[in-house]
């Protein structure tokens, strides 16, 4: 009778254990894929090759909703893959991607974390070379557009909107930032705002939008004029 109670106790043990193993293996995968409700800097990486390849017409706003998926699934039946518009580790593959562990974007401090290396990505894009307060100042002015109501509602949507930004358009927006641009986006996260509440900055020296041109000017920093808009 001992024996089969060791027994029987052994199987559940093992039981548990191959349970257990399932369950992380499951959460593994779901962390290491992009799909419907995923947000963040890999969504907007996924959205701007979707786009340049002519599978996604959406706006890239780092945000995983249907229309991504759409875009997925006919980028997957296009290259032989099972379309189910996730974004697991064939189709990264196939896109020339590598998912992080964070991919799902569920995690407040992971999204956190990543807006704030894109932030000091387009502050290093923008405004290196700059006084650090000029580029706390760029950094401040693109949180204050996602506050605004009249912009995209989050960093990457802010910053990847058409035509918003000169170093998305050459892509200086992909170099790795420096500690400056870096603690610059710091700063501006944590409520620096040197230009109190401008939209909008230029160059002036090398601006050629008219209606930029045009706004009032409320101050500046370095080469750039800051404006809070009409």
């Amino acid at each position: 009778m001992a024996k089969d109670t060791g027994h029987a106790k052994f199987a559940v043990t093992l039981a548990l254990a191959l349970a257990l193993c399932v369950l992380l293996q499951s959460a593994a995968y779901a962390a290491s894929v992009l799909k419907v409700g995923s947000s963040g800097d890999e969504v907007v990486t996924l959205q701007t090759k979707l786009k340049r390849w002519g599978y996604y017409t959406g706006s890239i706003d780092g945000k995983f909703g249907t229309q991504t998926k759409k875009a997925v699934v006919y980028f997957q039946q296009k290259n032989g893959l099972v379309a189910d518009g996730v974004v697991g580790p064939a189709t990264a593959k196939a896109m020339g991607m590598a998912l992080s562990t964070s991919s799902s974007g569920s995690s407040g401090a992971s999204n956190s974390n990543s807006d704030l290396y894109l932030l000091a990505r387009c502050v290093y894009g923008e405004a290196r070379g700059e006084p650090y307060k000029g580029q706390v100042a760029v950094a401040a002015v693109i949180l204050n557009r996602v506050k605004s109501g009249e912009f995209p509602d989050s960093i990457s949507g802010v910053i990847y909107q058409s035509g918003a930004f000169d170093a998305v358009k050459d892509g200086q927006v992909n170099l790795t930032p420096d500690e400056t641009s870096i603690k610059a986006a710091t700063d501006a996260m944590n409520g620096w705002d040197p230009t109190n509440g401008c939209l909008f900055y230029y160059n002036p020296a090398t601006s050629t939008n008219k209606w930029m041109l045009s706004l009032p000017v409320t101050l500046s920093i370095g080469r750039h004029n800051f404006c809070l808009g009409n």
